[in-house]
Formats: C-alpha cells, structure tokens, sequence
C-alpha cells in the first residue's frame, strides 16, 4: 500500500510539470524503485482517470515541437516513438503537420539562418543550410527545393540552380 501511494506520488508530480506518455510514467516509475506490478496498477488507474493519453500528448508534442523547434515531419516521428507512441498514434498526429505547414517552417529556418552567413561563400551557405534542415527532420528534396528559393529570393547566385528544375 505504501508502494502504491508512492507510485501515485511520483505519477502526480511528473504529470503535474507536463503530459507525459505510458512509457516516460512507467520507466520513471521503475526508475525509482517502483516494482513492476505496483507500476502497472497504479498506471491503469491513471489510465482509467484519463490522466494518461498519448494520443493527446502526440498532438500537443508535435505542434509544439513543430513551431518552437522548427522540427520537420521525420523528425517528430522519431522523437514520439522514442517516448513510446505507438506508431499509428504518433503517425496520426506527425500527419497534422501538411507540407505546406512543414516547407513554410523550414523557409523560416533558412531565412532566419541566412542573415548570420554574409561572410560566407554560396556553397558553404547550401551546405550548412541543407544540413541544418536534414538534422531538423526535413525530407533532402524539400531542404534542397526550399534553399535554392530562398537563396534567390535573396537575390543570391546559386549553383543548386543548375541541378534542380523548377
């Protein structure tokens, strides 16, 4: 009984600083010494309370990520399976974000980064422009579509120009 309280305890304080999914409650749990069984009743409590939601943490995670840390699609997929989303829970909610979405946060990402690059040359722009989209998730064609435009709508000679089609 006393396992029980401090489980319930430990769950309440972690759900108290943010959602957290099934997964990130019963590693935390085990993580404190918590056995198994007491683990899994007091998280099917929680989960009868309607404490614990995934799918609602998968949604609220990916527009947050997807806005403040301009994480592409990939990415977010990664992030939601490695905190225990079931794939078609974390697939459902990485589809909220379309390509419209996802290439407008990536130009965003370019433009705000260009503006620190004036004293470099254009192709060591391109490949640090590409690569900070890659490391964010987002698909190469589209990194490669989105820093050529931007690279000429800042009226900067590209020679991804003479490699991509329009």
């Amino acid at each position: 009984m006393q396992e029980q309280r401090k489980a319930t305890d430990i769950c309440y304080a972690l759900l108290t600083a943010r959602a957290r999914t099934r997964v990130e409650l019963k590693s935390a749990l085990l993580r404190k010494g918590i056995r198994e069984e007491t683990a899994e009743l007091v998280l099917g409590k929680f989960d009868r309370a309607g404490l614990i939601d995934d799918a609602a943490f998968a949604e609220v995670w990916v527009r947050s990520r997807h806005t403040y840390q301009g994480l592409g699609r990939r990415a977010l997929a990664v992030e939601l399976r490695r905190k225990g989303v079931a794939d078609d829970v974390a697939a459902e909610a990485v589809a909220a974000v379309d390509d419209e979405a996802e290439q407008e946060r990536a130009r965003e990402l370019v433009r705000k980064k260009l503006r620190a690059m004036s004293g470099l040359d254009d192709q060591a722009k391109i490949r640090r422009l590409v690569g900070a989209l890659a490391r964010k998730g987002y698909a190469e064609g589209m990194a490669y579509r989105v820093v050529r435009e931007e690279l000429r709508n800042a009226e900067i000679e590209s020679p991804l120009d003479d490699y991509l089609p329009d």
